[in-house]
């Protein structure tokens, strides 16, 4: 993903809204959550600490923060039952790094 702005949202004769906001929000991912809070974060630099785009848009911001830097978690809990994938369990991950990826 490019970390280049729209040009009809970064003209100067154009406000900034909250849907705005929201079409650069989308559907993140950990993947991507970092360039996109810092395309968010220039486009709400110049609002009012009041304004309801700059609201949103750092609400926004920690939520991608904390996506991109701890991942994202789905499905449900670990069951002691069911061994975790090696990606998601460290030990198991250590385990088969050390057995030669096997």
């Amino acid at each position: 993903m490019s970390e280049a702005e729209n040009p009809a949202r970064s003209g100067a004769d154009h406000t900034v809204t909250v849907d705005d906001v929201r079409r650069l929000m989308g559907a993140s991912t950990p993947h991507f959550a970092l360039q996109l809070r810092g395309r968010i974060a220039r486009l709400i630099q110049d609002l009012a600490p009041d304004h309801p785009a700059r609201k949103l848009g750092e609400q926004e911001i920690a939520r991608l923060t904390a996506l991109g830097l701890s991942g994202e978690v789905r499905g449900t809990p670990h069951e002691p039952e069911i061994r975790p994938l090696p990606s998601v369990d460290e030990h198991a991950a250590a385990a088969a790094h050390a057995d030669g990826g096997h």
